[in-house]
């Protein structure tokens, strides 16, 4: 117990998985539970309560149910503050074919990307002791271009705008994400509006 206690105290958020390592019996974490020392947010996720969460919380909860998901379109967009609006659901690249997770909370939006639109533009970010995969700046103005049907041609815009105004990508890696998104000419006449 004081070895669970220990390991709590330094996770911001615990999966159930990670007691097998500790050699830990899983029913020791009901017990934190119900002294108040964690606080189940889904199934098989728990967070300490002496950590507060951060605004990044919900993503580190996705990612570290779904090790295999990149952060994208609004979600990134928020994580590289190039928008101001907060979604209400934690928007993850997968492969196609790879196993859908059916998680309660926070609520999901799942895209499939194969090939080069997978892995281009990865970027690992630490947050909160944990790293999480997020898309760059750059590849997720691609993104919301190629899925502008699902997230609005507005967005899309004004994220291309923020993210040149903002200095977080060049024209050459925008150009570069637009042509293995393959939205290049979509996205053509809006770059060149910006020079």
């Amino acid at each position: 117990m004081q070895r669970l206690r220990r390991f709590a105290d330094q996770q911001p958020v615990i999966r159930s998985a990670d007691l097998e390592r500790l050699a830990v019996p899983r029913n020791y974490l009901g017990r934190l539970v119900r002294e108040g020392k964690l606080e189940r947010v889904g199934r098989g996720l728990y967070s300490s309560a002496d950590h507060p969460p951060t605004e990044n919380r919900t993503i580190l909860e996705v990612c570290r149910r779904v090790p295999q998901a990149v952060v994208c379109l609004s979600s990134a967009l928020r994580f590289h503050e190039l928008t101001t609006e907060n979604p209400f659901e934690v928007w993850i690249a997968l492969k196609p074919g790879a196993w859908s997770p059916r998680i309660e909370y926070p609520p999901l939006r799942v895209i499939r990307v194969s090939g080069e639109a997978l892995t281009f533009g990865v970027m690992e970010h630490r947050v909160e002791g944990f790293e999480i995969k997020v898309y760059s700046p750059a590849k997720t103005v691609a993104d919301c271009f190629k899925f502008r049907s699902k997230i609005g041609t507005e967005l899309a815009i004004q994220a291309l705008r923020e993210c040149f105004r903002e200095k977080k990508a060049t024209m050459d890696e925008l150009w570069e994400a637009a042509k293995v998104c393959r939205v290049s000419n979509v996205m053509l006449p809006y770059m060149e509006s910006l020079s």
